[in-house]
C-alpha cells in the first residue's frame, strides 16, 4: 500500500512537473511571438496611419466645376494619390452641422464653407518634402483658395518611425534573452529533481549518451507541445486583431505570420533540446559526493 502510494506521488510530481515546464515555455514563446508579431508589423501600422493623413484642397466660389474636374482626374493621375474624393460645400455644411448638432446655415443665413478635395496619399509619398511641394503645385492654381493637412503629424511618423522600429528591435531582442534565460531556467530546476536518477545510471555503467538520450527526448517533446499551444494563441491573438482592425489586413501577410509561427517552432524545440543537454552533462561531470 505504502510503495503504491509513494509511486503514485512520485507520478503526480513528475505529471506536475512537466505541466509547469510547458506553461512556462508557452507563456514565455507566445510572448516572444508577440514581439515578432510587432517587430514585422511596425512598417504595415506606420503605413496605415501615414494613409489616413488627408490633405484638403479647397476652391474659391468662382472655380467652375470643368476646372475642379480636371484638376481632380490629374491629382487621380499622380503615383502618389491613393483616393480623392470631392465634397460639396452643401455636403461639408451636412456633416458639420451632424457633428456640432445645429443647422448653422440657417443660422448664419448662407453657407460659408468650400467646395473641397480630400487627397489621401500612398504611404511611401507621405513625408513632409513630398506634400510640401505638392502642395505649393497646387496653390499656385488661382481657383484655388487654400490647400491644408496635418503638417506637424506628417513630420513626427517621419521622424519617429525609425526611432520607434530600433527600440521594438532591442526590446524584441532582450525579450528573447530573457526567453531563453527562463526556459532554461525551467529545464534545469526539472533536471535537477532527476539528478539522483542521473547519476544512478552512470554509477551501473551507463555511459553519457544513453542517459542523456531520454532526458533530451521527452524535453523535446515538451518544447514541442509548448510550441504548438503557443501557436493556437498566436493564432487566435492574430485572427482577433484581424476582426478588430481589418484595416491592417494582418492576414494578407502569410510570409510574416510563417516567420513568427516558425521562429517560435525553432525556439521552443531548440532551446529545450540545448537547455536539456548542459542541464544533464552538469550532472554528469559531477562528482557523486557533489550530487549530495
Amino acid at each position: 500500500m505504502s510503495n503504491n502510494f509513494q509511486e503514485t506521488y512520485q507520478k503526480r510530481r513528475l505529471l506536475t512537473g512537466y505541466i509547469s515546464v510547458v506553461l512556462s515555455i508557452t507563456f514565455v514563446l507566445f510572448f516572444v511571438g508577440i514581439f515578432g508579431l510587432l517587430l514585422l508589423n511596425t512598417k504595415r501600422v506606420a503605413d496605415h496611419f501615414k494613409e489616413q493623413i488627408v490633405m484638403t484642397v479647397y476652391f474659391n466660389d468662382a472655380a467652375k466645376d470643368i476646372e475642379i474636374t480636371q484638376l481632380q482626374k490629374k491629382i487621380q493621375l499622380n503615383p502618389a494619390t491613393k483616393t480623392v474624393l470631392y465634397v460639396s460645400k452643401e455636403t461639408a455644411a451636412a456633416k458639420y452641422a451632424q457633428d456640432i448638432g445645429e443647422d448653422f446655415v440657417e443660422f448664419l443665413g448662407f453657407n460659408p464653407l468650400l467646395n473641397s478635395l480630400d487627397v489621401t496619399f500612398n504611404a511611401v509619398f507621405v513625408n513632409a518634402s513630398t506634400l510640401t511641394q505638392l502642395q505649393e503645385e497646387l496653390e499656385a492654381n488661382g481657383f484655388v483658395s487654400e490647400v491644408v493637412y496635418d503638417q506637424p503629424l506628417v513630420s513626427l511618423l517621419d521622424e519617429n518611425i525609425k526611432k520607434i522600429s530600433w527600440v521594438l528591435l532591442v526590446i524584441a531582442v532582450l525579450f528573447v534573452v530573457i526567453a531563453l534565460l527562463l526556459i532554461n531556467s525551467s529545464i534545469r530546476l526539472s533536471i535537477f529533481s532527476k539528478r539522483f536518477i542521473i547519476k544512478t545510471m552512470q554509477l551501473v555503467g551507463a555511459n553519457k549518451a544513453f542517459i542523456r538520450r531520454p532526458f533530451i527526448w521527452t524535453h523535446l517533446k515538451l518544447g514541442l507541445l509548448s510550441a504548438l499551444f503557443a501557436t493556437l494563441l498566436l493564432a487566435g491573438l492574430f485572427y482577433e486583431l484581424n476582426r478588430r482592425y481589418p484595416e491592417l489586413e494582418m492576414l494578407n501577410d502569410p510570409l510574416s505570420i510563417g516567420i513568427i509561427l516558425a521562429g517560435i517552432f525553432v525556439l521552443g524545440i531548440g532551446i529545450t533540446g540545448l537547455s536539456t543537454f548542459f542541464a544533464t552533462q552538469r550532472y554528469l561531470n559531477l562528482k557523486t559526493e557533489a550530487v549530495y
